[in-house]
């Protein structure tokens, strides 16, 4: 997996602590991605970043978790973006997508939550310049945080049983003809 530490909504090193109650809360970092009326404001001087959606291959979103979760009744991940305010700041972040609710028994240690291809803004939405999650969580959660970036790959294998934390592939025994 190919990390980039200025892609990461909240970092390995410093997990977004979800221990909250019910509500929506913003990731750690906004993402800016430079991006001023379709052109990238720091393209003569660096650091602009294309998402490359539609690539190949696509940049992905990494949600997952670092600590179990404990207490509450689910948690949902919302990718959002917003446009520049013309003072460099974010103007309202607009919902893109959101993730199923995901049951606090399935938040488990290393278990990943919202594996998708870096999204296209749905229609009608302006192309942003600042991306970020939210997190929706329902009840109160006691313990839980998460990691959430977006990488050039994931390990992308089947998982064992009902658990999306342990890897497992496909059961041995199956048979395939030819």
């Amino acid at each position: 997996m190919n990390l980039d530490a200025y892609q990461f909504f909240d970092l390995p090193s410093a997990p977004r602590d979800l221990a909250q109650v019910a509500g929506t809360y913003a990731s750690t970092n906004v993402l800016d991605y430079g991006v001023l009326s379709g052109i990238p404001a720091s393209a003569s001087g660096g650091g602009a970043r294309d998402m490359g959606v539609g690539d190949n291959p696509a940049l992905k979103l990494l949600v997952q978790v670092s600590t179990t979760f404990v207490g509450g009744t689910s948690l949902q991940i919302a990718i959002q973006g917003a446009i520049d305010d013309l003072t460099g700041n974010p103007s309202t972040f607009n919902t893109w997508y959101t993730s199923p609710a995901i049951v606090t028994a399935n938040l488990n240690a290393g278990s990943r939550l919202f594996d998708i291809d870096f999204p296209r803004p749905p229609d009608g939405i302006a192309i942003p310049r600042f991306v970020r999650l939210a997190y929706i969580i329902l009840g109160t959660m006691t313990a839980g945080k998460v990691v959430a970036g977006v990488v050039l790959d994931r390990v992308d294998q089947p998982y064992s049983s009902t658990d999306n934390a342990i890897l497992g592939g496909y059961p041995a025994g199956i048979n395939i003809a030819n």
